[in-house]
């Protein structure tokens, strides 16, 4: 099963002066189990692209279809099917941390199972789950005001809050934005377990090209509210030109190794991680002697 973009087009505040057409006939499908990396120079189309995954917006021409059902579909007969498909798709908006509002961080994350009708020790149990999940001890911090943690911290607990409703597909927008190295390293392992443990399909917005690297097997890349590539990461940092003309640049190792190539030293390109760009120096180095 998937997620299908057909053709979709989307325009701000039509027919008035302040008209803006954000995204403009776009296509492409996300595989279950995929991870997709979604970048792009602001304004690009980013946000307004993520916000029809999960029915946030419709789009004014063309269909999303969360496993084969139209998130647009408005019948009396797909209404309710409709609503099912978009309740599968769950969604991290950007500084989610704040949104919460509840005293304690169990209450906090139970808030929308609990609206869903779930109860006693199944809800305890589905907020415990969810706690782990994202690398919080349920014990030591289900009675703990979220307002006494991290960033980092807190936005993993905002997270869990979206994983308590188990969803099948999970988006999250610039995860990491705002964070220190620690709590974006923390957040960026919480993201691995959570694929590794519960096969979710992932779908995250990033400016950050070695997160896109180190995470990623797809990704898309936007341009003017286009879909300019969509492709492995290698393949899409090997597109220098398109890259650059959507405000982007291949991650600073690539960068590197492509410029140590220009200088005439024979490095092997094969993988743009910190890990790959120090054994092709070594290699090189070592072939040269």
């Amino acid at each position: 099963m998937s997620i299908e973009l057909k053709q979709v087009s989307y325009t701000y505040m039509p027919k008035t002066p302040y008209e803006h057409k954000a995204l403009d006939e776009v296509s492409f499908t996300l595989d279950e189990g995929s991870f997709t990396a979604i970048a792009g120079h602001t304004g690009s189309g980013k946000s307004t692209l993520v916000q029809h995954l999960n029915g946030l917006l419709h789009p004014d021409c063309g269909q999303v279809l969360v496993d084969g059902v139209d998130l647009a579909d408005d019948s009396k007969a797909g209404r309710q099917a409709a609503q099912e498909a978009r309740n599968k798709v769950g969604m991290v908006f950007q500084y989610p941390e704040q949104q919460l509002f509840e005293e304690t961080i169990a209450a906090d994350i139970a808030f929308g199972p609990k609206n869903q009708g779930l109860e006693g020790k199944a809800l305890s149990q589905r907020v415990e789950e969810a706690m782990e999940l994202v690398g919080l001890d349920y014990s030591s911090h289900k009675d703990r005001s979220p307002f006494q943690l991290s960033g980092g911290q807190k936005r993993r607990v905002a997270i869990a809050g979206v994983l308590a409703l188990h969803p099948k597909y999970l988006v999250l927008d610039e995860p990491t934005a705002g964070l220190d190295p620690q709590g974006r390293e923390d957040l960026i392992q919480t993201i691995c377990r959570l694929r590794k443990k519960w096969k979710l399909t992932i779908v995250f917005v990033s400016h950050n090209m070695e997160d896109i690297a180190c995470l990623a097997d797809s990704v898309v890349i936007m341009n003017h509210g286009k879909m300019a590539i969509k492709a492995t990461p290698q393949a899409a940092f090997e597109q220098v030109e398109l890259l650059r003309a959507a405000g982007l640049q291949e991650p600073q190792m690539l960068h590197l190794l492509h410029r140590l190539q220009g200088a005439g030293l024979p490095v092997k390109i094969e993988g743009s991680q910190l890990k790959d760009g120090i054994r092709a120096i070594k290699e090189a180095l070592s072939n040269a002697k």
